[in-house]
């Protein structure tokens, strides 16, 4: 091959390189304004969902991460004040024993659940023993013809 056919695709590729990435710029642009539009949070992750491109991508061209970055911030809720610290005791005393109760019900529907299965898999048991022997009481329909 020689140095100005090689130059050629070279050249070649490079343009095509450019041009793919300056289409999913266009794309991720488009995204943030479709998301904007939609009420949605700016997130890398929905940036990249709506507009078809890699994480790497928004995090390598500086421009979009920046405006991404700053759309996020915008779009983050002021936290609301912490209550003072007895209140917060008492609030984990409550969640702790909401999550204990829950716990406690959630282990008593699986017990059920698998009581309910070891049943059911003792009658189909049953049925099959039954359908088993009913299937040897009474004669196939090859063997009444042979009589």
């Amino acid at each position: 091959m020689t140095d100005d056919a090689r130059a050629k695709r070279t050249q070649t590729l490079a343009a095509a390189a450019k041009a793919k990435s300056q289409a999913k710029t266009q794309a991720a642009e488009k995204a943030i304004r479709t998301l904007v539009k939609r009420g949605e949070s700016i997130t890398f992750q929905a940036v990249q969902r709506e507009a078809g491109v890699s994480h790497a991508f928004l995090y390598n061209h500086p421009d979009l991460r920046g405006r991404i970055e700053r759309l996020r911030a915008q779009a983050r809720p002021v936290p609301a004040p912490t209550p003072p610290a007895d209140e917060q005791g008492t609030l984990v005393l409550a969640l702790t024993s909401q999550i204990t109760r829950l716990k406690k019900q959630h282990r008593q529907e699986v017990q059920a659940l698998r009581d309910a299965l070891e049943q059911a898999h003792g009658e189909n048991l049953d049925l099959r023993r039954e359908l088993d022997l009913r299937g040897r009481d009474t004669p196939r329909p090859q063997e009444q013809g042979a009589g």
